[in-house]
């Protein structure tokens, strides 16, 4: 992706290095441990289930390698991107975009849904409406989910914007309230299709990124690549050798790749009604 003298957001919030370690973050998941909680939390489920709400031990100093700085620039350039394009695209149907902050962390991170653990990958929380990134979790991405290249890391900034719209739309709101009136599985049924919509306006944001020429050669594949690497199948075979569909919380890979590439080929917030809508 170009990101070479373009606009970085001014909304973004450095806490690395701040409120490192303290309490564990429960496990969950569907008991698959590490892996079930980035399952569960990468791009956006409810930190608020699993977070911890110990005390975290005092700050320690915070040294920024040069891999930490070129990323934190690039995700800085990406969520200026999100800024411009969803204030465009808001604008068009009457609305007003209000951008999220992006918080960089390091280890563990106190939030308005609770203490968060870089174990946990990155999220959102919506009460209030920031973005939380370990910036360790590129790593992540490139070993333990096989998706290597910037651009799988711009999908996941993109992922978890697209939790922010779902926020402004009032899509949050008529969600997850139904965890209370309805069992786990029913419930996980309607979590799957509000993560495949963030993962639709994913792709909205990386069409519009395309029309602008910023994306290069590859960078739409490694944005595939990534969806699939945290399909709920995909992580369940690697972790278990076996899926659990009832257990699906974000999706399968075949969705959550169906998803994004139908965000990017049409670019618009209305083709998105994952909940009315099925795959092809």
């Amino acid at each position: 992706m170009k990101t070479d003298g373009r606009r970085k957001s001014t909304n973004v919030e450095d806490r690395r290095g701040r409120s490192r370690g303290g309490g564990a973050i429960a496990l969950g998941g569907g008991g698959l441990g590490i892996v079930g909680i980035i399952l569960f939390l990468l791009l956006g489920g409810n930190p608020g289930d699993l977070l911890d709400s110990s005390p975290a031990a005092p700050d320690e100093p915070y040294v920024e390698t040069a891999q930490d700085k070129e990323l934190a620039d690039f995700v800085s350039v990406v969520l200026a991107d999100t800024e411009d394009i969803w204030s465009e695209l808001f604008a068009r149907e009457g609305l007003q975009y209000e951008n999220p902050t992006l918080v960089l962390y390091s280890g563990q991170v106190q939030t308005a849904c609770g203490f968060g653990s870089a174990a946990a990958g990155p999220f959102y929380c919506p009460g209030d409406q920031k973005l939380y990134i370990d910036l360790a979790f590129y790593n992540e991405l490139q070993n333990s989910f096989k998706a290597p290249g910037d651009f799988a890391m711009a999908y996941v900034v993109a992922h978890e914007v697209g939790h922010h719209v779902q926020t402004l739309l009032g899509i949050s709101e008529q969600v997850m309230p139904l965890r209370q009136k309805m069992s786990e599985e029913e419930f996980n049924k309607y979590l799957v299709r509000f993560e495949l919509q963030a993962d639709y306006f994913a792709g909205v944001w990386a069409h519009h990124a395309q029309g602008r020429g910023y994306l290069e050669q590859g960078d739409l594949q490694e944005a595939i690549t990534a969806a699939s690497a945290v399909g709920d199948d995909t992580i369940q075979k690697r972790a278990r050798g076996y899926v659990v569909p009832e257990s699906f919380t974000h999706g399968t890979a075949k969705q959550r790749m169906y998803w994004f590439e139908h965000g990017f080929e049409l670019g618009t917030i209305k083709g998105g009604d994952t909940f009315n809508q099925t795959e092809k």
